[in-house]
């Protein structure tokens, strides 16, 4: 199958089996091994073509990026071959921005409707399962200046390194916490960029806690590649450990970086900084499709509440990879492939007894792949002072400006609640749907009140999840089920 096939609206087909929203490494084993057992499966993917973000641009990757990538990033490519060669249809380019179950009168067999963009049209298309494998997205990282030119996230440098073989030329310095953010600088450095320092955010009493999972983490596949790539930052770049407070400096743009440590104060001139502390589930979609979820202490996050076969709370909707909890890549591809055997057993091709047999080896392989995980999420668990702004003025929510002092005012008038938070500040409402605020508004809101950031809550997320013009919601069919996709409720007729 080539990498434009499906690449018009007019060629999708009237129902399918499974849809999965998302080409990353959960997304690619689930259509692998659905496919594989007779379901009409449809992919759905806003890149270019396959892989998601760890295996983003392997299709097009010269032998020489591969290897200054790393062998982690040239394996995707398999898994990409794979898919290609599978009977599974393929929708590059495609926004997913609604998943809603079909509501009575529903046509017989069909469970759910999937709104989608492809080309500037919009189209509803009926399925009988869905899995979401959207991914992560970065966490928040608010802190003083962070809206300058000049600052940006390292997953975004990270897509420029995988799509274009961009790298930076100026002043470059990494700062936050987590695995991320040392292997981009061990990327970087192979690439010829000039990183003048590595800020390592991480609390030093994270350590501590970490201890007890160490040995685990020390016989995990991630024990000898942490080190090996944390020795090697340390030997090419001047790290700065347990930084207590980071904040960008400049007029029209970045100019210098001013960190506290325990030796003191420096101020650090920089061309580009470059933030990143971890990566949370990316639930906007799971979310705005009804699914049940709860607060998770030790990632500081929201999770969607999952299955051991990756159900959700809604009939017919998975989870499978990080968008159901942070696991790696390795660990995403195995809970796509238990995602599919399970959607598999649910039309019938499979029964509970041999589900579960071909799904032994696959839990093997699950379980060596989270070896480890505790101790990395424990350990890079990123510090109270970088996730709750302390200066007043910090932009927390980017799209419309809002503050950390306005939210704490807010609050201190009654709001509880990022929702009813909307309709004070428009917090949450811009073009990213509180993809870079929602967190940290949570835990703002849960320390002004002295209760659980699960008490507070999340935005209340409804579809369209994703930018759609409405001259394409406009064109859609007048019907029950467009009218449901569009707004989420259908106004009773007298």
């Amino acid at each position: 199958m080539s990498l434009g096939h499906l690449t018009r609206i007019g060629s999708f087909e009237e129902v399918y089996d499974l849809l999965i929203v998302g080409a990353g490494p959960a997304g690619l084993s689930a259509a692998v091994t659905a496919s594989e057992l007779g379901l009409k499966v449809l992919l759905c993917d806003e890149n270019a073509s396959p892989g998601g973000q760890i295996y983003r641009g392997v299709t097009e990757a010269s032998s020489a990026q591969k290897a200054r990538l790393g062998r982690d990033y040239a394996a995707g490519a398999k898994l990409v071959a794979r898919f290609l060669g599978s009977s599974s249809s393929y929708a590059p380019r495609t926004a997913v921005w609604s998943v809603l179950p079909l509501g009575a009168g529903a046509r017989e067999g069909t469970g759910l409707e999937v709104g989608i963009s492809l080309d500037g049209a919009a189209r509803l298309i009926m399925v009988r399962n869905v899995i979401l494998a959207t991914g992560a997205l970065e966490r928040p990282f608010p802190i003083p200046g962070w809206t300058l030119p000049g600052v940006m996230t390292a997953g975004a440098a990270q897509i420029a390194l995988k799509t274009s073989g961009l790298v930076p030329n100026g002043r470059t310095i990494l700062a936050g916490t987590g695995p991320l953010l040392y292997l981009l600088a061990s990327q970087l450095i192979d690439a010829g960029a000039p990183i003048a320092t590595l800020i390592d955010t991480t609390p030093a009493g994270n350590r501590r806690h970490a201890l007890s999972y160490v040995i685990d983490f020390a016989r995990s596949p991630y024990g000898m590649k942490g080190l090996r790539l944390f020795s090697k930052v340390h030997r090419h770049v001047r790290v700065i450990h347990d930084a207590h407070t980071l904040a960008a400096h400049g007029r029209d743009r970045l100019d210098e970086v001013v960190i506290t440590h325990p030796g003191g104060t420096e101020r650090l001139a920089a061309d580009l900084l470059l933030l990143h502390q971890g990566v949370v589930p990316n639930l906007n979609l799971s979310l705005a499709t009804g699914c049940n979820y709860g607060w998770d202490e030790t990632p500081a996050t929201f999770t969607p509440d999952i299955d051991e076969w990756r159900m959700t709370s809604i009939p017919g909707v998975f989870i499978a990879g990080d968008a159901g909890g942070i696991v790696g890549a390795v660990a995403s591809a195995s809970q796509g492939e238990i995602a599919g055997l399970s959607v598999a057993t649910r039309m019938g091709r499979l029964t509970e007894a041999q589900r579960d047999a071909l799904a032994v080896p696959v839990r093997a392989r699950l379980k060596n792949a989270l070896r480890g995980r505790a101790f990395i999420d424990t350990l890079f668990r990123p510090a109270k002072a970088f996730r709750i702004p302390v200066h007043s003025d910090t932009i927390v929510c980017r799209c419309e400006e809002v503050t950390a002092g306005g939210i704490r005012n807010a609050a201190s008038l009654g709001v509880v609640g990022p929702n009813q938070m909307k309709a004070f500040l428009r917090c949450g409402m811009g073009p990213c749907q509180g993809r870079l605020c929602g967190l940290t508004v949570t835990e703002i809101l849960a320390e002004e009140h002295g209760i659980s950031p699960a008490d507070v809550g999340y935005y209340r997320l409804r579809a369209p999840v994703k930018p759609v013009a409405l001259k394409e919601l406009a064109a859609l069919p007048k019907t029950d089920a467009a009218v449901m996709a569009v707004t989420g409720f259908l106004e009773k007729q007298e």
